[in-house]
């Protein structure tokens, strides 16, 4: 009967091993890490930064996935789509997270019930750049230059990007009209930025971060709080006379909806230790960024705030995705 007793607990035992084997050795292989947005864009940039101190803690190089289409639907709909297993991870932002689900209900993906959220890792906000062709110099003269010059051109990265709600919101905040000019790829936005063909963008900084350092651009505000660490030169928004002109773009680690509990704490803890970091806090600053954290319940209730703080200013703008 010992013997019997014996046999069993030991049979036990190797299922509780056998169990625990795949936590304890994840990743088995190199995950693949989908950034919806151009290599070279400010969430790539931003999120390589992460996805290197996250690489060396793992143990594993990763795959990045750069699907830039569809203002990061794109890459975020495969996420959603993906295999629950903790090998497709996304880094996405508050426009396919948050803005896209004001602006067209039938993405293709609900980013509330189709994604399981694991943590925020920065905050960026926009600035206003002009071309170094345009005659101002600070936002009262840009204001008085898109009043007396209606249509202005300004540039995003896409149709509810943080870039293109900045501008809705200026608009609505300044009573001008302007012209919205999307594009697919950063580097072809910042091009025409710098020859002046489309003039103005409210754009993130590591987007034109050396075309401001040349001098090809000029910031003239930032839309945030405090002004930024980068551009210590630079009025926000309110400084200059807009107060309550705030718009930001928010980064986040998500998986696919049933990803394993136990592979969610582990990449948030992992989130957590990068961005705590000292070193990687200052390279987020040199980028104009803040490093942040959450918890995935956080996060979650983040998305769902920002999905209902943005559906006033697009009602009022009649901002619309094409199908």
């Amino acid at each position: 009967m010992k013997h019997a007793s014996l046999k069993l607990c030991l049979a036990w035992a190797c299922l509780g091993l056998a169990a625990a084997t795949p936590a304890q050795e994840y990743p088995a292989r190199p995950v693949t890490v989908i950034i919806p947005f151009s290599a070279g864009s400010a969430s790539d940039v931003i999120g390589r930064i992460v996805l290197d101190r996250i690489a060396q803690s793992m143990g594993r190089p990763f795959v990045v996935d750069n699907r830039p289409a569809a203002g990061g639907n794109v890459g975020t709909q495969a996420v959603a789509r993906a295999e629950p297993d903790g090998y497709t991870i996304l880094m996405s932002t508050s426009g396919p997270l948050a803005v896209n689900r004001v602006l067209n209900p039938a993405l293709g993906y609900d980013p509330e019930r189709d994604l399981a959220p694991i943590s925020l890792y920065a905050s960026l906000p926009n600035v206003i750049v002009v071309t170094a062709k345009l005659p101002v110099a600070t936002l009262p003269e840009f204001i008085e230059h898109v009043r007396k010059n209606p249509n202005t051109a300004y540039s995003s990265v896409g149709p509810g990007s943080s870039q293109h709600l900045a501008g809705a919101y200026f608009e609505q905040l300044v009573g001008a009209k302007m012209t919205h000019v999307p594009y697919r790829v950063t580097g072809q936005l910042v091009t025409d930025l710098v020859a002046g063909q489309v003039p103005v963008s409210f754009q993130l900084l590591p987007n034109v971060a050396g075309q401001i350092k040349a001098g090809a651009v000029r910031p003239i505000a930032v839309a945030a709080e405090r002004r930024l660490a980068a551009l210590p030169s630079v009025p926000t928004a309110a400084e200059a006379g807009l107060p309550g002109y705030q718009s930001a773009a928010w980064f986040a680690f998500l998986g696919p909806r049933g990803t394993p509990r136990s592979i969610i704490e582990r990449w948030h803890r992992e989130i957590a230790a990068a961005t705590g970091d000292g070193a990687i806090r200052a390279r987020f600053t040199d980028t104009g960024a803040e490093a942040l954290a959450s918890t995935p319940e956080e996060l979650g209730r983040h998305i769902s705030a920002e999905i209902a703080k943005w559906r006033g200013i697009i009602d009022r703008a009649g901002i619309k995705l094409d199908p």
